[in-house]
């Protein structure tokens, strides 16, 4: 396979301008072939160019690092899917007993946006842990999938028990020296070192370069090269190449749970999305930090990966104006439709969503109007609450108990699942389940 993309630097260049995007660099890989490409600036106060060699941080893409590392105690025999996480931390004080597949496949069943700073010690994931027996219960684990920062924070400090070393040092020792990779910071004392990204907001840079350590394994701090992201996804394209026996490698892209209807068709494996598009499936996973994007996308039956790092504007339309058509020329895969307003709306029954609906980070208030439209008010709260106040959207039931937004933020109708038997909705799922607190 060729991977000709001649027109790749212009295509990003004028899509970054037309989006409001600071800085960027996109990059693909086709077998033994990359393509990349970068414009804009790390730094909107210094000027200094982005570049392909540049380090942007990836969020939450690094959750697949840490199941990578878990993947290697599995084949070591160190370490079983279906164990308890109690069974290797006694201490752990979850409100119920979850497995290591659970956990990686965020069906843990608990409240998972546990954003403590715990300072930047080598014990920082060891004490965010200690914190976990106050979470909140909001399902029976392997119930509901629901995204878990938090879980992943488990499976770092399980990491860390086995391995006898800090989470970042498991990192280096077993994932970046084994890969070859030369330009991947684990912290902003590393990063510091490079010509590094700097996130931004409404076209400022933002106050604050990384969340904290405590939630590094769940996608706090990691920073790199597209190249040496595509490094990691290219020894996966491989079955595990250099990390993982291929057994393990494709059993994590084997699926674990279907996704409640968001507006797409998508299950989760161990660690991985998997997404149905035309053509095949599209194994990835995407990332943000403040004021920092980043989006992997794997197309394993053609051997075909994409990278794409911002720092700062929106990158959905890059995804969908950029990463999405070159995926289509190139691996055969093609995007489902995104999910629309129906026209003319559906009708439905009020009683049956309206509440307030809440989790540790957001508060997700559901009320209809005098002619028949439903509307959210959505309110940030607990450690969230600093990055703005409320904000009122209306809902359209797009099918069943799903609902779009009427406003498109990036050209995107964002979608929300009401789920739950009988007349009343229990939980308003936006990714996270909200569950139901009042009528």
């Amino acid at each position: 396979m060729s991977l000709d993309l001649p027109d790749l630097r212009t295509d990003l260049e004028t899509l970054a301008e037309a989006h409001g995007i600071t800085g960027a660099v996109v990059a693909f890989a086709a077998g033994d072939e990359v393509a990349e490409a970068a414009t804009g600036v790390l730094n909107s106060r210094t000027g200094h160019p982005a570049t392909t060699g540049s380090l942007f941080q990836i969020g939450s893409v690094a959750k697949a690092w840490t199941a990578t590392l878990v993947m290697q105690l599995v084949d070591e025999g160190r370490l079983d899917l279906d164990q308890s996480a109690q069974s290797v931390l006694p201490g752990l004080a979850l409100p119920d007993p979850v497995t290591i597949r659970q956990l990686l496949a965020h069906t843990g069943g608990f409240e998972g946006d546990v954003f403590v700073d715990t300072g930047r010690g080598d014990d920082a994931i060891e004490k965010l842990v200690a914190l976990l027996g106050e979470v909140p219960r909001l399902s029976p684990p392997g119930a509901v999938w629901s995204y878990n920062n938090a879980g992943y924070v488990v499976l770092g400090r399980v990491v860390e028990v086995l391995r006898g070393v800090p989470y970042n040092q498991a990192l280096r020792t077993h994932l970046i020296g084994p890969l070859g990779l030369t330009r991947t910071a684990t912290s902003a004392d590393e990063a510091i070192l490079y010509s590094t990204a700097v996130g931004h907001a409404g076209g400022e840079p933002v106050p604050t370069w990384s969340l904290m350590r405590s939630n590094d394994p769940a996608g706090s701090s990691l920073a790199m090269t597209a190249r040496d992201l595509l490094t990691f996804a290219r020894a996966h394209l491989s079955d595990g190449a250099g990390v993982l026996p291929a057994r393990l490698a494709r059993m994590m892209r084997e699926p674990q749970v279907t996704l409640p209807d968001l507006g797409r068709p998508s299950r989760w494996g161990l660690g991985w999305e998997l997404q149905e598009w035309a053509g095949g499936t599209v194994v990835g996973h995407d990332g943000s930090t403040p004021g920092q994007a980043a989006v992997l996308k794997l197309v394993p039956e053609a051997g075909v990966a994409a990278v794409l790092l911002t720092n700062g504007g929106d990158p959905d339309p890059l995804v969908a104006e950029l990463v999405a058509p070159v995926l289509s020329r190139i691996a055969g895969v093609v995007p489902p439709a995104p999910p629309t307003p129906p026209d003319p709306p559906l009708p439905f029954v009020v009683e049956r969503y309206a509440g307030r609906y809440v989790s540790d980070v957001m508060a997700w208030e559901v009320a209809g109007d005098d002619e028949g439209r439903l509307w959210v008010t959505v309110t940030p709260l607990g450690a969230m609450a600093a990055h703005g106040g409320s904000q009122t959207f209306e809902l359209v039931r797009l099918r069943q108990d799903t609902f779009v937004f009427a406003q498109a933020r990036g050209g995107v109708h964002s979608a929300v699942a009401f789920l739950g038997e009988g007349e009343r909705a229990r939980y308003l799922h936006t990714g996270r389940l909200n569950v139901r607190r009042s009528l």
